[in-house]
């Protein structure tokens, strides 16, 4: 058993990717104070500061660096669909991306909630309108993808829920953090590396 070795200014995680092949019993949505807001071909500042304020402590950042012209092209597809978690004062608090573009698939491209906000319920509160959402007619399978960098809880809640692993995959890339693209002290439980320079 062998260790492969990372350079400084990269991060390699573990991505787990799980599916469901059937539609899952209805059952009530768990209380939460948060309402989901269909965001149809959203802004794509705005978009990007909620991808931000959600994904940053797990260092989501492949939508901060993508171009403007890719990511109107997802944005703007209407066989995507963004939403947003709201507190009762509009403000946003969580994101779900669903995306139909594969036939009789849909993936949970993007899920989540700002950190304040885990461990209380509204994670089951999402979870139960993306799956609301997703099991259309005509959607044969719904899939998600976890990675090591996720909430350590990640994996475990997609199970709970009835999604199943498939395959497992190394991925790895520059530090976000190092390049500027996300604050250096995102993710602190991520240690970096190499040098920020700023």
């Amino acid at each position: 058993m062998g260790l492969t070795p990372v350079p400084d200014d990269q991060i390699a995680t573990i991505v787990t990717s799980l599916e469901m092949r059937s539609k899952p019993p209805l059952r009530p949505a768990p209380p939460s104070p948060l309402k989901l807001s269909h965001w149809p071909a959203p802004d794509s500042e705005k978009y990007r500061a909620l991808f931000r304020r959600v994904g940053a402590p797990w260092l989501w950042f492949s939508r901060l660096v993508m171009a403007e012209a890719a990511l109107r092209r997802i944005l703007d597809d209407e066989r995507i669909e963004v939403y947003a978690a709201t507190d009762r004062a509009g403000i946003e608090l969580g994101m779900l991306e669903l995306d139909f573009r594969t036939q009789g698939v849909c993936e949970l491209s993007y899920f989540g909630l700002v950190p304040e906000l885990t461990g209380k319920g509204n994670g089951g509160w999402l979870m139960a309108q993306a799956l609301g959402l997703a099991w259309r007619k005509g959607v044969a399978r719904v899939w998600v993808h976890t990675c090591t960098l996720d909430h350590p809880a990640a994996l475990g809640f997609y199970r709970r829920h009835g999604f199943v692993p498939y395959k497992r995959t190394v991925e790895s890339f520059a530090d976000p953090r190092i390049a500027g693209v996300l604050p250096p002290d995102a993710a602190p439980h991520i240690p970096c590396l190499g040098s920020l320079e700023r």
